[in-house]
């Protein structure tokens, strides 16, 4: 590793994920619409983000809505540079969301701790040996293909089983490249290249992505499987800015399936979501009921994937909703 570079040590938090959260540098995100596409107004969303409780601001140049068309390199980097340098600057902790080891190397040049790759270094053969070098964080996410057709991919003999076997396969052929295994976080990639169906699935079944042995990020924020949510047949989906409530019901899903990360466009909801979870874990076992307050025995409740003692939570699934 080259003299000067600093490596920064995976984060985390006691007790709770990381929260990661977003600033799209961008005209087209699906999620705010380009609110804030030009550098000034990143940075400024990127402090509020931060004074809000991320603990990690992840910057993004490209939109991987479903059909978004990339964006040129020189653009990319034009937008993202900027926000990264002045953001790690002021102490934040920066992750780079990019799939462009080009884009990569110049965020970790301007201060980025950490990149995130929806592609999981498929999209250009450069990243894998760009993060080996530097030793940085590295999340690798489940991916088929780029935004412009990846929805036509979205087909599994089972969702659970063919996510865990592909990332596996993709977490190997990143350590082959050099890459060694704790600095690897992997994402299961809801919304890329997956139907409601799909990201229900998955979520329903996050201990299974724990169990390959690496942190994992889990990302449904705004995503349109949510916008069905108590929505009824036939009337019109949830904005993106409304699903905030159910993004913060999947966050603590995820805690409780033991995931290390979030990623979140509103970072208060999520926060206070988690600390509610927090603040009833701690409390688990204090009472000691006496003989008067006990009142009538009650039937235990049916242990489950999320831990003896735990409600099962289900959700309605509706099919061929995508992100």
């Amino acid at each position: 590793m080259s003299a000067g570079y600093v490596v920064h040590p995976l984060p985390s938090v006691p007790g709770r994920p990381v929260v990661m959260g977003v600033v799209n540098v961008t005209p087209d995100s699906f999620s705010d619409g380009g609110a804030w596409f030009e550098p000034e107004a990143a940075i400024q969303h990127g402090r509020e983000v931060r004074a809000e409780g991320a603990d990690i601001v992840d910057v993004g140049g490209e939109s991987t809505r479903p059909g978004a068309v990339r964006p040129s390199v020189e653009e990319e980097l034009r937008r993202v540079v900027p926000v990264v340098r002045t953001l790690s600057g002021e102490g934040a902790f920066v992750s780079i969301d990019t799939m462009r080891a080009q884009v990569a190397e110049q965020a970790l040049l301007n201060g980025a701790a950490m990149v995130n790759d929806v592609s999981g270094g498929l999209a250009d053969p450069a990243m894998a040996p760009l993060v080996a070098h530097w030793g940085c964080p590295y999340v690798a996410m489940h991916w088929r293909g780029h935004s412009v057709d990846m929805q036509a991919r979205a087909a599994y003999d089972d969702v659970v089983a063919d996510v865990c076997r592909e990332l596996a396969q993709r977490r190997d052929a990143l350590v082959e490249s050099g890459i060694r295994p704790q600095q690897l976080v992997l994402d299961p990639g809801l919304g890329f290249a997956k139907d409601a169906d799909h990201n229900w699935t998955l979520l329903a079944h996050l201990e299974s992505l724990v169990a390959l042995g690496h942190p994992v990020l889990f990302g449904a924020s705004r995503k349109t499987f949510l916008g069905r949510v108590a929505v009824p047949p036939g009337a019109p989906t949830r904005s993106p800015t409304d699903r905030d409530a159910a993004t913060a019901a999947t966050s603590v899903l995820a805690a409780l399936a033991g995931v290390w990360g979030v990623r979140v466009h509103d970072v208060p909801s999520t926060r206070d979501a988690l600390a509610v979870l927090s603040a009833t874990e701690a409390h688990r076992g204090r009472r000691s009921p006496t003989e008067a307050d006990e009142g009538p025995p009650r039937p235990a409740a049916r242990p489950t994937a999320m831990g003896p003692g735990r409600h099962e939570w289900r959700a309605q699934i509706t099919s061929g909703e995508h992100r």
